[in-house]
């Protein structure tokens, strides 16, 4: 006869595997966000940052006489025009957005959308009949990860060991020039080289631009404090759970209380994908 407590974890157990089984055949639309924020190509670039940075969200399907044509992301906002030197105001959507739009089906599995993703490089956009009813990012996909062999890689080495690091007194004009030249979306901001936080793409719309903060204040004054870390040699699925949980886009990992690298949601579904 079995045990009760030696049932309880086996019954447990086949519970886990079925619902580790059930996410690793999940769907697009299972996971993909239904409401699509959308902007037009003849809208100002500040207009366009000022409703990302309000809705906190990391991109806006470009629209003209009805038909979605392009995407326009923070990432265009900071290596097209804050890189640039392009004025907010008068750049348009047009200027800067990137086109043709990334379709996928909705019926499409998880980790195929991870693979057009990173082949494709860019968000997606959900098509049903010939009309747009979603958008995947890379966050939508790391809060679903299973728990599974392609997501026990450990990240390291996947992740950035390269930090970009800016003083906490430089002007954050200049630290999002630095971040859109070389095309990164955080910044590790130091006091005399010791880490104090971190500033990213999602502080510079949501922090400042969204609320109209001028951007010639100095990276220590709006930097969010690295208040979520992991250590180095999790697996991706761990990484993933954390961000999730945490709704963040990126992980600092930590060896020896030193900073050996960081892993973003992009970096996940890369991973993820292969």
């Amino acid at each position: 006869m079995v045990a009760p407590e030696k049932h309880g974890i086996e019954f447990q157990s086949v519970v886990d595997r079925a619902y580790h089984e059930f996410k690793r055949h999940r769907k697009v639309e299972d996971i993909m966000s239904q409401e699509v924020a959308v902007t037009t190509p003849q809208a100002s670039m500040a207009e366009a940052a000022r409703t990302m940075g309000e809705r906190r969200i990391g991109s806006l399907v470009v629209v003209q006489y009805g038909t979605p044509i392009a995407i326009v992301t923070e990432r265009d906002l900071l290596s097209k025009v804050l890189a640039g030197g392009m004025d907010l105001e008068e750049t348009k959507v047009a200027d800067v957005m990137s086109y043709p739009l990334i379709k996928i089906c909705p019926d499409l599995v998880i980790r195929e959308a991870a693979r057009t993703m990173i082949r494709k490089k860019g968000r997606l956009a959900v098509f049903k009949c010939g009309l747009l009813c979603g958008v995947i990012t890379a966050s939508d996909l790391i809060r679903e990860m299973p728990d599974a062999p392609e997501t026990s890689m450990v990240v390291d080495d996947f992740m950035t060991k390269e930090l970009v690091t800016v003083e906490d007194d430089q002007k954050i004009e200049d630290v999002a020039k630095i971040m859109g030249k070389k095309r990164i979306g955080s910044v590790i901001v130091t006091e005399k080289g010791t880490p104090r936080g971190i500033f990213t793409e999602r502080d510079l719309l949501s922090t400042m631009i969204a609320k109209g903060v001028s951007l010639d204040v100095p990276a220590g004054e709006v930097c969010s404090p690295m208040l979520v870390t992991a250590p180095a040699g999790i697996s991706i699925h761990e990484a993933a759970t954390v961000m999730a949980a945490k709704h963040i886009r990126r992980l600092p990992l930590m060896k020896k209380k030193n900073i050996t690298g960081i892993i973003t949601a992009r970096d996940l579904v890369e991973a993820y994908a292969r």
